[in-house]
């Protein structure tokens, strides 16, 4: 098929989703369309950011091909132009009001031009993708804008970049400046494609007030991170950090005739909480929900505080309720709770209704009882996985009912298990009840999902926040009336300057504090403020008009949901005439692409709303067309855990080096007693000192070589490798400790398996925690939870700590200055987890713990034994025998290879 000039042009509709920064072009990779740049400039002025991706393509078939550009966009992001270029016609994006859109649509399907509804969602993003035949030779830019303010969540801001190529690209580049004018606290990256040699490529480099991340892979660096030469990088690049604060914790930011204001005050107490859990237990929650829902809730009640209150109701057909009245979260209630919380089994409908007129009614009956403490805040936690099916079944008379019972006095906070549950039945729960929804995702990390969700909520600072300025310096200002502060949160405040406003603009913020009322005072030079927005390095200019419209768009939608019909309406023509105005996509708007005459394919691609994933739309991804290869960029785990200590024998025998020949990989290894070879191999060993050589030829005699669950590196010059075997299960085990290192090891070790059950490792500086069981890898920071699938790539770097994860599921946590620590999960799931130690020179002398003991005051002893494989090791005046043993080594993850070392049991 020919591309015709293209002079006359015809419409195509595409209904773009909201987004993150995330970002994936993507062209069809065996097809002759060859990605020959790709750019993405993202800057990120006071949380508010601004992204530019482009992509260009090049046909070098002999005949016309489709070029495809798919975006994986996040949720709360509006785009705000996309354009195509071909042979130096622009093509651009129109937005407009959605209806309008629509139409257009529907009458090229009415004209028979074929046509698709391109709508999908994910966890944190969405996709469109738009298609466009090239002609022989010919080029195509893609570009894509959007815009969106980053929100704290538990202690920072995180900026998502997808960057996904399935081939090599001869310019890639991702570009990204942050100015934080309070300055900036601390700045990390993740990545889920970066490499070793990729890591070369990234430098991040930051002052005071300013942060700039520059990723430039080159071709034979992108080749290195893969093997295949069609598929060089895939991930996901994620930037976080925070900002400086002080006591008052408020900033005003003020650009060209616009302010915002940020509010998030340090070293307040948290207030006392009263909690109702009201946990869905019918039948749908049988099966993996309704374990995961046990699991979360064992967690979230050892979190709570000893000055908290809380309750549980289970509901099904009937609704129960564990204690008649609240109780205060001692030690003894906790572990009651936990125990009726594990023994909860799903059965019977659903009784929305019921429960939450039980939960409202037990919180109401504790308050006339003056069981609540003055000055705690009382909310309820809902959990349920689909439609109400018992008793009231009516959407709108259950939230009517909950609305007139609970008046405005407690927040309701409603997560919707699943795709079966109507989110919007449950968001205006919350909403008319001045809390949020949230959707928990099926996926082998829900119950962390939910952990987390409750640690959002789970410390608040401050209640009834109000924003004061005054009138005579400010107009059209956003929401200034807050129900509750959440500590690692931050609320925003934006508006006009007025024309003649004072030289200084001037806030006050009130709320209550745990028994006492607070006021906070933050003044801002208007003219110094404008003057630091000034450098166009960093800054997009307006971004702060356009901040403030971004902000009133989302609140205006969001109040269309708890509003009365009439109010709704007013709100719903606000958003809309702000999305027009600003040229935002926004689920009120569409945007209208234009293509060459002749390329007749109509395509819409809609902003998804959460229900609609319950009606089959959750991942559909673009149904006009086959899915194309996704150009992505992210970071790879680093595979080096240290250098390979060969084992080596302390006494003095020859030396020899050995080389293990096989139809795979061969190893180097240096061991000083004659080695046990257990496998047929040919053997070829070198005195170290005379030089003279022998070849053996080994019989086969063990079916099978185990790996052993440690692999210890001795202290001492002979690098001698212990291989620890436990041969009884002792429940959970201080593995090592070393206060001076700031790092703990703990495991719970499974004989069955011949792997530990779990290991966690808690680093002192930064504060981190990793939790590995054969599932997955959690990290805990600041309360926040990240989880991991094994396997998958991961390039985390803290300020002190770097996190890295390859495609074998080799773990491994370093610093040039810290003991490096492997973990791995095999391939067999009938298998525990691996524990692997290597740079052990950093140990001080305060080492102790399990494994811990063996970098304290060990020696070899001295035996008349005539089998040169035994010994006896003394460790701390306590005497092991060890014995040469041949052994599976993954310290460079899978397959392994196999070493002689030095065998102990525990």
């Amino acid at each position: 098929m020919k591309v015709p000039v293209p002079v006359p042009i015809c419409s195509i509709m595409l209904v773009l989703p909201l987004l993150l920064a995330v970002l994936q072009t993507v062209t069809a990779q065996k097809n002759g369309i060859h990605v020959y740049s790709l750019t993405v400039d993202s800057r990120v002025s006071s949380r508010f950011a601004h992204t530019v991706i482009t992509s260009r393509v090049v046909n070098r078939a002999d005949e016309a091909q489709e070029a495809i550009f798919d975006m994986e966009l996040p949720k709360k992001a509006f785009i705000t132009n996309f354009s195509m270029i071909i042979d130096g016609v622009t093509y651009p994006g129109n937005i407009k009001e959605k209806a309008a859109a629509q139409e257009q649509y529907s009458a090229a399907v009415a004209r028979g031009e074929s046509a698709g509804l391109v709508k999908a969602t994910g966890r944190k993003t969405e996709r469109f993708q738009v298609s466009v035949n090239v002609a022989p030779a010919a080029k195509v830019t893609f570009e894509l804008v959007y815009e969106e303010l980053l929100k704290r969540r538990l202690g920072v801001y995180e900026l998502l970049l997808k960057v996904r190529p399935q081939q090599l690209v001869k310019h890639l580049q991702m570009d990204i400046h942050i100015f934080e004018p309070q300055g900036i606290r601390f700045l990390e990256t993740e990545s889920t494609f970066m490499t070793n040699e990729l890591a070369d490529a990234l430098t991040v480099s930051q002052n005071e007030t300013k942060a700039h991340i520059l990723f430039k892979p080159t071709l034979s660096q992108q080749q290195k991170s893969s093997g295949q030469q069609d598929k060089a990088l895939d991930g996901n690049f994620i930037v976080r950090y925070d900002v400086n604060r002080t006591l008052s914790g408020g900033s005003i930011q003020i650009e060209n005739g616009y302010f915002v204001h940020y509010f998030a005050p340090e070293g307040l107490a948290t207030m006392p909480k009263n909690v109702v859990f009201v946990i869905d237990k019918s039948g749908s929650m049988s099966g993996r929900k309704i374990e995961q829902t046990r699991e979360a809730l064992i967690k979230i009640l050892s979190d709570l505080s000893p000055k908290d209150q809380f309750n549980l109701i289970t509901f099904s057909s009937e609704t129960t309720q564990w204690k008649p009245s609240l109780v205060p979260a001692s030690p003894e209630n906790v572990n009651k709770a936990k125990s009726y919380a594990a023994g909860i089994q799903a059965a019977g409908g659903t009784n929305i209704n019921d429960a939450m007129l039980m939960a409202v009614n037990l919180l109401e009956s504790n308050n006339q009882a003056e069981l609540l403490p003055e000055g705690s805040i009382s909310f309820i936690m809902l959990l349920t996985d689909g439609d109400p099916t018992v008793g009231e079944t009516n959407p709108t008379s259950i939230q009517k009912n909950v609305r007139e019972a609970i008046g405005g006095q407690y927040s309701l906070f409603c997560l919707g298990f699943g795709f079966d549950v109507s989110y919007a039945f449950l968001e205006k729960l919350a909403l008319d009840n001045g809390g949020l929804a949230r959707r928990i995702y099926e996926d082998s990390d829900s119950a962390l999902q939910l952990q987390d969700f409750y640690q959002e909520v789970s410390n608040p600072m401050l209640t009834t926040v109000a924003f004061q300025y005054p009138s005579n310096a400010v107009e059209e200002v956003t929401q200034d009336n807050f129900r509750l502060l959440f500590k690692g949160s931050e609320m925003v405040v934006a508006g006009k300057l007025r024309d003649k406003s004072p030289d200084v603009l001037s806030a006050r913020v009130s709320g209550k504090m745990y028994m006492q009322n607070i006021t906070f005072q933050t003044e801002s030079n208007v003219a110094k403020q404008e003057e630091e927005f000034q450098s166009p390095k960093y800054i997009f200019h307006n971004f702060m008009e356009r901040l403030w419209a971004y902000l009133t768009i989302q609140q205006q939608l969001e109040q269309m949901v708890s509003a009365s019909e009439a109010d709704s309406q007013a709100f719903k023509t606000r958003a809309l005439n702000l999305s027009l105005k600003y040229n935002f996509v926004t689920p009120l708007t569409s945007m209208v692409i234009t293509k060459p005459e002749g390329q007749e394919q109509s395509q819409v691609a809609e902003k998804p709303v959460e229900d609609d994933i319950r009606h089959g739309n959750i991942n559909a991804g673009a149904i006009v067309h086959n899915a194309p290869p996704i150009f992505d960029v992210g970071v790879a785990g680093s595979r080096q855990l240290g250098q390979q200590g060969p084992p080596g024998d302390p006494h003095d025998f020859p030396s020899y080096s050995f080389r293990l020949r096989s139809s795979g990989d061969s190893a180097f290894l240096t061991t000083s007693a004659p080695p046990v070879v257990l496998e047929p191999r040919q053997v070829e060993l070198y005195d170290t000192e005379t030089q003279n050589k022998a070849r053996i030829i080994t019989e086969p005699t063990s079916a099978s070589i185990q790996a052993s669950p440690v692999l210890l590196t001795l202290p001492g010059p002979s690098n001698d490798t212990l291989c620890v075997d436990i041969k009884h299960s002792q429940g959970p085990m201080n593995l090592l400790s070393d206060p001076d290192q700031g790092i703990e090891v703990n495991g719970q070790y499974d004989t069955k398996k011949a792997g530990f059950h779990w290991i966690k490792v808690t680093f002192k500086n930064p504060q981190v925690q990793v939790l590995a069981s054969p599932e997955h890898v959690v990290v805990t920071r600041n309360q926040r939870n990240s989880a991991y699938k094994w396997k998958e790539t991961l390039f985390l770097v803290l300020p002190g700590l770097k996190m890295t994860m390859d495609k074998t599921g080799l773990l491994l946590l370093s610093d040039p200055d810290k003991v490096t620590i492997g973990l791995l999960s095999l391939d067999d799931p009938g298998k525990g987890l691996l524990l692997l130690l290597r740079d052990t020179d950093h140990f001080s002398s305060h080492v102790n713990g399990t494994l811990g003991q063996f970098y304290q005051d060990v020696s070899w002893e001295m035996t008349e034994v005539a089998d040169d494989s035994q010994r006896t090791l003394r460790v701390q005046e306590k005497d092991f025998s060890v014995t040469r043993k041949l052994k599976m080594d993954y310290q460079e993850g899978l397959p392994g290879t196999e070493i002689s070392c030095w065998s102990v049991e525990l």
